[in-house]
């Protein structure tokens, strides 16, 4: 009798989590997704694909591949990789409101040398970072600096994001290292996207943990 209750306590324990921990990606096509690419003639399916068991987008002209659910308080894991030049990406956070080359949302940045910044991106929107509200404007974008020097690996190898979501609260890790952390943020929910912007870039092992 011992034996059998443990045995039930295990698996409402690991099914419990499986509930909440959600994969993104099933590594073989983008159910789930859908595609925005700013230059009408370029076919979404050309544009962001999966190869060889990864999500990969040529990089250019400048879109996104974006859920199609929107989720708020969770932990996030994203794995990426420049498999050539390493130029200018990101992992769109909350993004909100119809698609749009710049389309309102906080992004964990994946340009080069600048990963783990955090970009305040839709007019009006805020979060206060370090002790200073930054506010995006129509001209200003404002980019908040990480808070150590750079941790991410050369082309060809793989990084990680872990980023939580929680409340108006953001935290961004990158490779295992805190790198970004804000606060107030004016925007708690909306989908998730992972950016196109001027390089071929790939990405792997996407899920979200539901978080209270």
């Amino acid at each position: 009798m011992k034996t059998i209750l443990i045995s039930l306590f295990l698996f409402l324990f690991v099914t419990g989590f499986a509930q909440k921990k959600q994969s993104l990606f099933n590594g073989k096509n983008l159910k789930g997704w859908t595609i925005y690419v700013s230059d009408p003639k370029i076919a979404p399916e050309n544009f962001f694909y999966v190869k060889d068991g990864v999500i990969e987008t040529i990089g250019v002209p400048v879109g996104y591949l974006r859920t199609k659910k929107e989720f708020s308080n969770y932990r996030l894991h994203v794995e990426w990789r420049y498999p050539e030049n390493q130029v200018n990406s990101g992992i769109m956070l909350h993004v909100t409101g119809p698609d749009k080359i710049w389309v309102t949302h906080f992004q964990a940045n994946l340009k080069h040398q600048n990963v783990g910044d955090l970009v305040v991106h839709g007019v009006g929107e805020k979060a206060t970072i370090n002790g200073k509200e930054y506010v995006s404007t129509e001209k200003d974008k404002p980019v908040v600096a990480k808070l150590h020097p750079g941790n991410e690996k050369p082309a060809g190898e793989w990084n990680s994001y872990d980023i939580v979501c929680k409340g108006n609260t953001l935290e961004i890790n990158v490779n295992g290292l805190l790198q970004n952390t804000a606060t107030n943020c004016s925007l708690t929910k909306g989908a998730i996207a992972l950016q196109a912007e001027g390089c071929k870039i790939q990405f792997r092992n996407l899920w979200v943990e539901k978080i209270n």
